[in-house]
């Protein structure tokens, strides 16, 4: 494990060089979304093929996360990133020489996989590194540069895309996961794993995450989060649907999309100053009921017929400052729980996030949308079963089954 000293001085650029590890896959995630419109002529395809360099890059970022993190757990946390960084540079080179889809699809497959690690690294060397408080307080800082990257993604992926061409979004990332990857070789410590004799790695894969499905408080924890993601997912597929039948242009749709976004980051900023004071069950509480006030108010405004974009987006403010609130803390427990299968932890989480995501954002196309009605129950029923989840948290943490969680 870590040496205790590590653990108690957080550094600035320590903590920088998590966040970039972090981020580094949302932000390859995004940054070609603005391109996506135009490769299905530029490449000779059709847009449904266009739609699984997405696809496949989100389903080998979640399922490479549940290898990552038990491996991290034994072959150590910088040895698994520097892995993964590398297989995402490839995965970026190849798509900036693709000619084909088929090609670009591959790579964009590769690419996801490869950016899986820092994910569940980044998420596991927070527990290794940080406690108490201190963890909370840097899961909020991961929430605010979360927030931070679709917007400044696409934003700069469609910059690029018009003046260099859409393979200079590829080229940014390759040379991105360069800088990453010489950053976490000389800048993170290294995490020792037990030096003790230690089973197959497929079979100690098993048993860890045996392990974890036997504590009903990291259930409930990942419950939390999964649908916290499931409700944000819903909001995102259906918003421009609404937006639509209000009259709002694609122009102007991302306008009104931000309100959450932007909110969601001030709920991690507030997190960071308020959590040594009220502490991580306070906050998630905070957050389950901001979130909550936020869809409530926005159907209700809707059940009016006060059909406006601001109506809409105005109340869900209080859904990203709640989420602000909320995610933080239940990171921190998720990986918290069980410190020594703290990457396995960070794993299952990743994935049920990207997987509950999925399905609420597939269960807009459910419904019509000529009004927010119908996204709004969706979305208050989605965050009811996470309100849910933590109501039985609050009966089975006091008596952990497991080893207790140091910061709490």
């Amino acid at each position: 494990m870590i040496p205790s000293p590590t653990r108690q001085a957080p550094h600035g650029l320590l903590i920088a060089n998590l966040l970039g590890q972090l981020a580094f896959g949302l932000l390859a995630m995004t940054i070609c979304l603005p391109s996506m419109q135009e490769w299905a002529a530029l490449l000779g395809s059709t847009q449904a093929a266009v739609q699984l360099t997405f696809s496949g890059y989100v389903v080998a970022y979640g399922l490479l996360q549940l290898v990552y993190g038990p491996l991290s757990d034994r072959l150590g946390r910088k040895n698994v990133l520097l892995f993964g960084l590398t297989v995402a540079g490839a995965g970026s080179v190849l798509a900036a020489l693709s000619t084909d889809m088929a090609t670009l699809i591959a790579a964009r497959v590769l690419q996801g996989a490869g950016s899986a690690a820092g994910m569940v690294v980044g998420r596991a060397m927070v527990q290794d590194l940080f406690q108490g408080p201190e963890r909370t307080r840097v899961m909020a800082y991961v929430g605010m540069a979360m927030g931070l990257c679709p917007p400044l993604a696409t934003i700069l992926g469609g910059q690029l895309h018009v003046r260099l061409g859409w393979q200079a979004n590829f080229v940014l990332i390759a040379g991105l996961a360069v800088v990453l990857f010489v950053a976490a070789w000389r800048g993170l410590p290294d995490h020792r794993p037990s030096t003790t004799v230690q089973p197959h790695w497929l079979r100690a894969m098993v048993s860890s995450y045996a392990q974890l499905g036997r504590e009903p408080a990291f259930i409930l924890y990942v419950s939390i989060l999964a649908m916290t993601t499931a409700t944000f997912y819903a909001f995102l597929g259906g918003a421009p649907i609404v937006l639509g039948s209000y009259g709002v242009r694609p122009d102007g749709i991302g306008f009104y999309i931000m309100f959450v976004p932007g909110s969601y980051i001030l709920g991690n900023y507030l997190t960071t100053h308020l959590v040594h004071r009220v502490g991580d069950r306070r906050m998630m509480w905070l957050g389950q009921w901001f979130t909550l006030g936020g869809i409530g108010l926005m159907l209700v405004l809707a059940l009016a017929g006060l059909n406006t974009p601001l109506a809409f987006a105005l109340p869900l403010m209080l859904l990203g400052v709640g989420n602000g609130f909320l995610v933080p803390p239940a990171l921190a427990g998720t990986v918290g729980l069980v410190p020594a299968l703290a990457g396995s932890a960070a794993a299952v989480a990743g994935l049920m996030q990207q997987m509950l995501g999925a399905v609420g954002g597939f269960a807009v196309g459910l419904f019509t949308h000529e009004t927010a009605v119908n996204l709004g129950w969706l979305m208050i029923g989605l965050a009811m079963l996470g309100l849910v989840a933590q109501v039985l948290l609050r009966r089975v943490e006091p008596k952990p089954a497991g080893p207790v969680r140091a910061a709490h």
